[in-house]
């Protein structure tokens, strides 16, 4: 029996061979190494990806979808909301289970022992999984997902730019991405309205050391009037904070560059350890 999209899970199911081709080219699966697939739908990336890795993890909402899913035998299921997958234990998980060994069978290289995440995310909660997931960047090799594009041009948008934002910030700080790949519409079934693209996002090696939440609400209160000067607006929080450094509050939130936003943070409250 076919199955129907759920407008709830914000399903759109691709079905382009072409585009699944260079989205697992450019993933680059290799035999042995730890994935975790978000949201595999109707498997159409999962079954090239899996036989290119012997074994596969995947999450699946839907519960029709999780029972097909179980039915085969290379794929480890779990049927939970992914905002609520702690992801160190999943690795965890995969340790204790396979140690060390490839659980497709056959040979392969020695790898990471971190998670390579890869999905095609539901538009209506893609940036509520991205902040998930780098509460958990700890035990991630890299991440590959394919997003509605204007999200993934807001994630790599460079400063002084129209798209540049709390997200660039909030992500930039912590990776390196890519936009790797444009995918149309008509790539999926039923067709969203929207173009989608594929991101390519790897952990930076040595990340500066901040405390998160307050440079999210730094972050927050400096884009909540992005179109004032940042006096009005984040000039008034440092103030509040007792902050007695050198900021230049004459810009425009966009004008600022990543770099700075995490000097400031580090300046207010200095940290030992990123997350």
């Amino acid at each position: 029996m076919k199955h129907v999209a759920r407008k709830r899970f914000g399903q759109h199911f691709l079905t382009d061979g072409g585009i699944i081709e260079a989205i697992v080219h450019a993933i680059g699966p290799k035999p042995g190494q730890r994935m975790v697939e978000i949201g595999p739908g109707l498997a159409a990336l999962t079954q090239p990806l899996v036989e290119r890795l012997g074994h596969l993890t995947v999450i699946e909402l839907d519960r029709d979808l999780a029972h097909r899913l179980r039915s085969h035998g290379q794929l480890t299921v779990i049927e939970c909301d992914v905002l609520k997958v702690d992801f160190a234990l999943v690795n965890a998980d995969w340790t204790a289970t396979n140690n060390g060994a490839n659980p497709g069978g056959g040979t392969h290289e020695v790898f990471s022992d971190k998670l390579r995440v890869v999905g095609n995310l539901p538009y209506n909660i893609s940036t509520p999984i991205l902040f998930h997931l780098l509460d958990a960047v700890d035990v991630i090799e890299d991440q590959h997902f394919m997003l509605q594009k204007e999200v993934i041009d807001r994630m790599v948008a460079k400063p002084a730019t129209a798209a540049f934002g709390r997200l660039s910030v909030m992500l930039q700080w912590r990776y390196a991405m890519e936009n790797v790949l444009l995918v149309p519409p008509e790539s999926f079934d039923p067709p969203p309205r929207v173009n989608s693209a594929v991101v390519r996002m790897v952990p930076l090696a040595s990340p500066p050391m901040v405390n998160v939440a307050l440079l999210s609400e730094l972050v927050q209160v400096a884009f909540s009037q992005r179109r004032k000067l940042l006096r009005h607006t984040l000039g008034r929080w440092l103030e509040e904070k007792g902050f007695g450094g050198r900021f230049d509050v004459q810009r425009r939130a966009e004008e600022v560059p990543v770099s700075e936003y995490v000097e400031l943070v580090q300046q207010i409250q200095p940290q030992r350890q990123p997350i």
